[in-house]
């Protein structure tokens, strides 16, 4: 009897200075769908943006160069207009750049193919942390003091352009690309005579860096996801605690270089403070099905939402599975709850999510 089971694509990979997360977080969700209910097919985004289904062996390679070195072999080719005939709805497991920045997400729209997450608009405005900070602070929902630098504005008057980050938000600050993920291109300036090089890393990323005043309060990441009726439900924080001055690219993902603890070590009112607060962001960017909200609570008692991801990473250790088992959740009943949200909403739409 031929399965009913839908057919999900998990798509990995991709483009961006993310895409080791991503293979970690793809291989994580293809483990653990519910078999009685998915049929996984394993979809790999290459370097230049082409798609390849992968059989299981390729899934379980240590990085994305191992894959792409075996794809002419061992893969097979799917043009991206073919993907409708292989699955019924794709699960994003990308990251970053062309990944959860609205660009896969509008190239899926434009085939009629449901997917997992956020819209065009709420993917772009995340990934983008000065608008996304500018429609938080539009809400009352608070930002950071921050000011953006172009590339262009460096190039040509370096001493005006510093000015600027200097006087707001004024040292200390960190200075990031714009549009860049898992703490790539970070630094923490303390000296003006450090901001120099702190913009030239975060301008090898981006076209504009992003100076914001640094935040010295408890770092936690929510998870918020949408229940049955599609209404979001934030779980319990997670406080991260590392020693270096702020949540390095290793920190989030080797073993041992930070903790993570569930639930944050406040009190249950600054808990529920925290949740409230989630849900009033993935409100106000226009998030669908789940995502992970990232911020500070000062001591001074600002809660600031620094940076909202339409997605979550999904390794074993990431805040997702955290939360969802503090909650009573398996892997794979989280998996199950995203998937369902991606079928309600992209049943109900009018045009792109």
């Amino acid at each position: 009897m031929a399965s009913t089971n839908q057919r999900v694509g998990v798509l990995f990979g991709g483009r961006s200075s993310e895409r080791e997360v991503s293979l970690a977080s793809g291989r994580q969700v293809t483990m653990n769908l519910d078999r009685g209910r998915w049929t996984g097919v394993p979809l790999f985004m290459d370097g230049a943006g082409r798609l390849w289904a992968l059989p299981d062996k390729l899934v379980y390679q240590n990085t994305c160069a191992d894959v792409e070195a075996r794809l002419e072999a061992d893969a097979e080719r799917v043009p991206w207009e073919d993907l409708p005939n292989r699955v019924d709805l794709v699960f994003l497991a990308l990251h970053g750049k062309y990944g959860d920045d609205g660009c896969v997400q509008g190239a899926l729209e434009l085939i009629d193919m449901p997917y997992t997450g956020s819209g065009v608009l709420a993917c772009a405005l995340a990934q983008d942390k000065p608008m996304a900070h500018a429609v938080l602070d539009e809400a009352g929902l608070g930002a950071p003091r921050e000011t953006v630098v172009k590339r262009t504005a460096f190039a040509s008057d370096p001493v005006a352009a510093q000015a600027a980050p200097l006087a707001e938000p004024g040292l200390p600050m960190v200075v990031l690309p714009a549009r860049e993920g898992s703490s790539i291109g970070v630094s923490v300036v303390r000296e003006a005579a450090e901001l120099p090089a702190a913009l030239t890393l975060a301008f090898e990323w981006d076209a504009r860096a992003l100076a914001e005043e640094f935040l010295d309060g408890m770092e936690f990441s929510v998870i918020v996801l949408e229940d049955a009726d599609g209404r979001p439900e934030a779980l319990l924080p997670t406080e991260t605690v590392t020693e270096s001055p702020f949540l390095t690219y290793d920190d989030k993902y080797m073993p041992g270089r930070s903790q993570k603890i569930t639930p944050a070590r406040v009190d249950d009112a600054t808990l529920t403070r925290i949740q409230d607060a989630a849900v009033a962001v993935f409100d106000a960017l226009g998030f669908h099905g789940y995502a992970r909200l990232d911020g500070f609570l000062q001591p001074d008692g600002r809660l600031l939402f620094t940076d909202p991801n339409p997605t979550s990473g999904m390794s074993p250790s990431s805040f997702l599975f955290h939360q969802a088992a503090e909650a009573g959740m398996t892997a794979g009943m989280v998996i199950d709850r995203i998937l369902d949200a991606a079928q309600r909403a992209h049943a109900s739409k009018r045009g792109p999510l």
